[in-house]
């Protein structure tokens, strides 16, 4: 019996030692880690090399299909050589790209190998069988480890490549794969994130070509309900199960994340198309099926088409952000809100339509060629924008190719018929005029004139227009000086009236006690004034009474007053009478009416000496010259007189006249 505590000798150590070298150098024994796999390569086979292909898959020579996972094997000495290599780690939100090398080699119309009943990429014999094919698979590999046979499949992830070196082409070729990839960022999910605001047109690079004619390829398998639902090109086979082409397709990526095999299919992320507030999007669609005419038998400008038809479809986008595939056609934005055309070089609105537009260049009837700024308002009705874009395409072009040499002509022509001043002058009427005339033009286009608004018109050449506008300028500062002068005349008057009524006001007081004291100096005047009245009546009755009395006395009186004169009137008579006749008898006793007046004479002449009391005698005596006879006294002179009257010689009156 052996007994164990004995020590072995050095040759049996030695031997012992010996076969456990060879069992491991044979292969015969072979660990692998947990965290690998073993990968066997058959060195020699009773069943000899592999006839077609590269896997062996019934026991030849060459790599087998099955791997050797973690743990010691027993193998046949010396039949398998073991490569060792790790397991596939895709990390989390990164995508893994399978190529295989053995299977059904891919028809011409193939980009990828499909995966419809071989998609197993751990069961080597199942993926076989099931008529995998060879080189770039449709499925892809999502977060997680794989055991994976390496010598069938390379798995390309964005680290590293996971594959048994073969040879140098080998890794040329998976190089330059994992660079495509790279290049179309393929190794990480397609995410789309709201505040970007994009989506993701999709371009598929397998599946059946577009029929003829077609540019896009037309949505398919986008219900959720369907059975070949593929969500969102995540799934290919349901995606080309549902008839989906290559090429550009219809169906956009919106907000998400998206797992996508880039070798299928790229994503181009492309913005939003937002309509703002104050405009509608005219649909231009490329694709669709052919409609039906909406726009009527009288509109032969071009087809109108329900949605989703190709051509002008009839409803337009409102405001709003839309996952729109610009690919698949475009928006026309169309103003709804009124919008300004200026027809100037120094201007243009904030929408830019009218940034080729510059002023009128006109000829008015006087030969003057002013350049004419002008504005028009315009409005479009969101319902008839689709009828606008199918007749000029766009707004710009309507603008251009149809508004401007409109209005342009219209306004050369009123200006050939109007002087340069009535051009300036009559700016308003024209200006009414003219937006009554184009108003039923703009309405043939499908248009709202809204306003046309006339700016002042400018100097071609030369200053003769700015000349006109100065004279006109200085002819306007003299009118409204003159109607400056008037109201300030008239606010001259204003002031002086206030000025009275302020000092009426101010006065108002001293004016009301005025007043009063009027009023009480008039009720006292009435009352004086009554007073008096009844005085006067009283004096008057009295009047009246002692007038009375005084008429029967005066009456009394006068009757014996006339009675008295009367009487002394009859004496009197009687005694001149009486006188008269003594008289007569004395003119005749005197010898004539003569020698009774010198009588008179004397007798007066004697009554004034007595009464004046004058001298008879002269104190100065004032004579004739010697020699002339007669002294020249008074009495002398009287006696001559007297003496002369006697005798007759001479008349009295002639001598006192000489």
């Amino acid at each position: 019996m052996f007994d164990a505590n004995l020590p072995l000798p050095l040759p049996a150590l030695a031997s012992v030692a010996a076969i456990v070298v060879l069992f491991f150098l044979s292969g015969t024994i072979r660990y692998i880690a947990n965290n690998r796999i073993g990968i066997c390569e058959k060195l020699w086979s009773p069943a000899g090399s592999v006839a077609g292909g590269f896997i062996a898959l019934r026991g030849e020579a060459g790599f087998q299909p099955e791997v050797l996972r973690g743990g010691f094997h027993l193998l046949v000495p010396l039949q398998y050589r073991v490569h060792s290599v790790p397991l596939v780690t895709i990390a989390q939100g990164e995508i893994g790209y399978v190529f295989a090398r053995d299977g059904v080699p891919l028809p011409p119309t193939q980009t990828l190998a499909g995966n419809l009943t071989a998609d197993d990429f751990q069961d080597v014999r199942g993926f076989l069988d099931a008529g995998g094919q060879r080189g770039p698979q449709r499925k892809i590999l999502r977060e997680g480890t794989y055991a994976i046979n390496l010598a069938q499949f390379v798995v390309l992830t964005r680290d590293r490549t996971y594959a048994i070196k073969l040879n140098t082409a080998d890794t040329a070729l998976f190089s330059q794969m994992a660079a495509s990839i790279a290049d179309r960022d393929g190794f990480q999910p397609v995410v789309i994130r709201d505040a970007q605001d994009v989506i993701g047109i999709v371009t598929v690079h397998d599946g059946p070509a577009l029929p003829e004619g077609e540019i896009i390829a037309p949505s398919v398998g986008h219900e959720a309900g369907s059975p070949y639902f593929h969500n969102n090109f995540q799934d290919v086979e349901k995606f080309l199960g549902a008839g989906g082409y290559r090429g550009r397709q219809h169906q956009v990526l919106a907000d998400g994340s998206y797992y996508l095999n880039r070798l299928f299919a790229t994503v181009e992320l492309v913005a939003k198309t937002v309509i703002e507030v104050g405009t509608v999007g005219v649909v231009v669609s490329y694709t669709g099926r052919a409609g039906l005419d909406q726009s009527g038998d009288g509109y032969r400008h071009g087809e109108l088409v329900e949605p989703g038809h190709r051509g002008v479809w009839t409803r337009p986008l409102l405001p709003g952000k839309y996952a729109f595939n610009t690919y698949a056609g475009k928006i026309v934005p169309v103003p709804t809100t009124n919008f300004v055309l200026k027809w100037t070089r120094e201007q243009s609105g904030p929408h830019g339509l009218d940034e080729n537009l510059s002023e009128i260049s006109l000829i008015t009837r006087d030969a003057f060629e002013p350049q004419l700024p002008l504005s028009v308002v315009v409005h479009i009705d969101y319902m008839k924008a689709p009828l606008v874009v199918q007749r000029f395409g766009d707004i710009r072009r309507l603008v251009e190719q149809t508004l401007d040499p409109m209005i342009s002509a219209y306004f050369k022509n009123i200006a050939q018929t109007k002087t340069i001043i009535q051009l300036l002058q009559e700016r308003s009427e024209i200006q009414a005029r003219s937006g009554d005339e184009m108003r039923a033009k703009f309405a043939a286009y499908s248009l709202e004139l809204q306003e046309v608004l006339i700016g002042t018109p400018r100097s071609g050449n030369g200053q003769s227009i700015e000349q006109i506008l100065t004279q006109l300028r200085e002819r306007q500062i003299a009118v409204e000086k003159v109607e400056t002068y008037k109201l300030q005349e008239v606010a001259a008057v204003q002031e002086r009236t206030l000025r009275e009524k302020q000092t009426i006001a101010e006065q108002q007081t001293q004016i009301t006690a005025s007043a009063l004291a009027i009023e009480l100096r008039e009720n006292e005047g009435k009352a004086k004034l009554a007073q008096t009245r009844q005085e006067a009546e009283t004096i008057q009755v009295s009047a009246k009474a002692a007038a009375e009395r005084a008429r029967i006395e005066g009456a009394g009186e006068a009757d014996r007053i006339r009675s008295i004169g009367m009487a002394d009137a009859d004496k009197i008579r009687a005694i001149g009478l009486a006188q008269a006749e003594a008289t007569d008898k004395q003119v005749e006793a005197y010898g004539g009416p003569q020698y009774q007046l010198h009588s008179q004479v004397l007798l007066r002449f004697a009554e004034a000496i007595e009464n004046g009391r004058l001298p008879l005698v002269p104190q100065l005596m004032v004579g004739a010259a010697p020699g002339q006879g007669g002294s020249g006294g008074l009495v002398e002179m009287l006696l001559a007189m007297l003496v002369a009257d006697k005798t007759g010689t001479i008349h009295p009156a002639n001598d006192m006249r000489s």
